[in-house]
């Protein structure tokens, strides 16, 4: 494990696949926007620079699929260590750290790495659906982590782009981007299985973001603070706020943001009918600058406006 303070200050910007093939490989790419590196049936990487502990800005949409430990990273806030089976992918403008030696990276291993630019979708319709594929935002502990079959599945996908982009020809766009969207289907699909098998777990989470939320609004902090964020409830549960998000959706059918504002009409429906305080003053006090905001939310989510509830 690498510590902040051992991490190389000038970070390393990559921002096209063929400086990702100068940086890794020993080949030249097949195709300018999208490539498959450091896979089983490759030849070994061949690093040309020094990666370790410096941090990675990359520009690119990555995915890694790596079995073993053999590809330690600093990503978001921790380490992490790819575990068997493991799918984790990065979005661009995200930031990683190698962290394990370069020797490592090296060895024997069963896997890949995926790594395409925005450009080769801007005149696709999946340019337009990628914000639907919210596990780019992921942080690393929350990895789809795979079974035999389903890695199978993302496997033989990969292949088939590769296989389509070593030899371009007029199909090869749209063939090469209806299978990274099925990829993608595929990977949303399994994050699916992935939220059915943690249920457990998840209900813990509700629990606490039902007590976190509860103890947040029956504080002084929304009138000092101003209302929670998705991000501070995410925090708070030690989840990234995408991750939160779709795991709340899949359990109660509602999102982190509506989560906070079912919460806070329950609280400022207890303050309606249980204080003398004005719509205004429960308003700023439930963190909102602007009474009319309040009014209106109120109004949006109950129907009746806040003078016409306390009546």
């Amino acid at each position: 494990m690498t510590t902040a303070d051992q991490i190389v200050d000038e970070p390393l910007v990559v921002e096209s696949i063929d400086q990702v093939h100068r940086f890794a490989t020993s080949t030249k790419p097949s195709h300018p926007l999208i490539s498959v590196i450091g896979a089983s049936w490759h030849a070994p990487l061949e690093y040309k620079v020094p990666l370790m502990k410096r941090r990675i800005i990359s520009h690119l949409y990555a995915v890694s699929l790596k079995r073993g430990n053999e590809c330690g990273l600093k990503y978001g806030r921790q380490f992490y260590d790819f575990q068997e089976g493991s799918l984790l992918c990065i979005g661009p403008g995200q930031s990683v750290v190698p962290v394990t030696e370069q020797s490592d990276l090296e060895g024997e291993h069963d896997g890949w790495t995926l790594m395409f630019h925005p450009d080769l979708l801007r005149r696709t319709s999946l340019a337009n659906r990628m914000r639907e594929y919210t596990f780019f935002g992921y942080d690393s502990h929350e990895a789809l982590h795979l079974s035999d079959a389903e890695r199978t599945t993302l496997t033989h996908i990969i292949k088939t782009i590769e296989t389509e982009y070593a030899h371009i020809d007029q199909f090869s766009e749209e063939v090469i981007v209806s299978q990274l969207q099925l990829f993608l289907n595929y990977c949303r699909r399994f994050y699916g299985r992935q939220f059915v098998t943690r249920k457990n777990s998840h209900q813990d989470v509700m629990a606490r973001l039902e007590q976190f939320l509860g103890d947040y609004f029956t504080s002084a902090r929304p009138a000092q603070d101003g209302l929670p964020s998705v991000a501070a409830c995410a925090k708070a549960m030690g989840y990234s706020a995408d991750y939160l998000s779709d795991l709340l959706r899949k359990e109660t059918g509602k999102n982190t943001r509506e989560h906070i504002h079912h919460c806070l009409i329950e609280n400022a429906k207890n303050r309606l009918l249980g204080s003398a305080a004005t719509v205004s003053e429960i308003a700023f006090a439930l963190g909102f600058e602007h009474p009319q905001h309040f009014s209106k939310l109120f109004k949006s989510k109950t129907g009746v406006s806040p003078g016409a509830y306390r009546q």
